[in-house]
């Protein structure tokens, strides 16, 4: 059995989350203790629950101490299992990490499923659904699987209530690379809010023209009808020939719109600057599929906390090397090979 200390490296839900994906796909129990030890409020909570006790159904695995609070459990997966899931996590947290939970099993299971899951869909404190459904899901269907996500209903912060629907088409995962962005092609803004006023989306957008000096053909503000609650996303999106990047700034309570506008600004130019495909949330994304696939290799911005904890991780479960190295000032190479 492969044991976990979750007050390793960034201490935080990523460690949980990588441990159960590979769980169900290499059919190794595991045992873990100081779930989220790095946080305020360490333990398991209702969104890290959801995700634990979707993986044990989708990976049909006994479980002992899976419930709210708990800072310690084991998990022993059984089969894959494909099918028509619905996951709801019954408060604001993040659906779409719960998502990437179980991902990664339904990738390389024998049958197509579908799956719906409601909760948080642009929750700050992880990838919304703008970003799965532009950057990431993308660079998997590139790798051999099809998978589409449908956003039926967003769900903000600190209301919740989103909801979107996925199907994913399995197949074997290819090994790819990304090291060049290629020419830019297609640069938006979209500022969008939900019961607030529309002028906060106009004051983000006036940063963005003025930062990036952007025309007023690339920007639009949304009102979104269909939301539970307040909330304020601003989603930057940079379509290259190889990649589709996507980066965003959430509204805050205290927080000004022009601030909100140019932290997602000082993200953009410095990815841009860079010239480099794979920005940070995005290259933490990818450690996972690229391991399964037996390798790859991508450039990158220099690494978060979160992706140097989830590499080590992947090799507990997977005989895997990767190397993280910076080849140019502010420029990293991140490569993965069979061990």
């Amino acid at each position: 059995m492969v044991t976990i200390d979750g007050s390793f490296g960034e201490g935080g839900g990523q460690i949980l989350r990588t441990s159960l994906a590979l769980s169900l796909v290499t059919g190794k129990p595991f045992s873990i203790h100081n779930i989220r030890a790095g946080r305020k409020k360490p333990g398991l909570m209702r969104q890290h629950l959801t995700a634990v006790n979707a993986a044990a159904e989708i990976g049909q695995a006994a479980i002992e101490g899976n419930r709210i609070g708990s800072q310690a459990f084991t998990f022993k997966p059984d089969m894959i299992k494909s099918g028509n899931y619905h996951f709801a996590i019954g408060s604001a947290g993040s659906c779409t990490l719960v998502f990437q939970t179980i991902l990664p099993a339904l990738l390389i299971a024998g049958e197509p499923s579908e799956i719906i899951l409601e909760g948080g869909t642009h929750n700050p404190f992880a990838p919304p659904f703008d970003f799965l459904e532009k950057a990431f899901l993308p660079v998997i269907s590139r790798m051999g699987p099809k998978v589409d996500a449908v956003l039926e209903k967003p769900g903000f912060y600190p209301a919740g209530g989103g909801r979107f629907k996925v199907s994913i088409n399995p197949a074997g995962l290819k090994k790819i690379e990304l090291l060049e962005r290629g020419n830019i092609i297609h640069k938006t803004a979209r500022a969008s809010v939900a019961n607030l006023p529309v002028k906060i989306a106009n004051r983000e957008l006036k940063i963005i023209r003025e930062m990036l000096e952007w025309g007023r053909e690339q920007l639009n503000a949304v009102n979104v009808e269909n939301s539970q609650g307040p909330g304020n996303i601003l989603t930057i999106e940079i379509e290259s020939e190889n990649i589709t990047e996507v980066f965003t700034g959430f509204g805050e309570k205290g927080v000004s719109a022009e601030t909100v506008a140019k932290r997602a600004v000082k993200s953009v130019q410095e990815y841009l600057a860079a010239n480099i495909p794979v920005g940070r949330h995005l290259s933490d994304q990818l450690l996972i599929p690229m391991a399964l696939s037996g390798g790859g290799k991508f450039r990158t911005l220099s690494p978060t906390k979160h992706t140097t904890t989830n590499a080590e991780i992947i090799k507990k479960f997977i005989d895997v090397d990767i190397a993280i190295n910076e080849y140019e000032q502010n420029r990293w190479e991140i490569e993965l090979w069979n061990g």
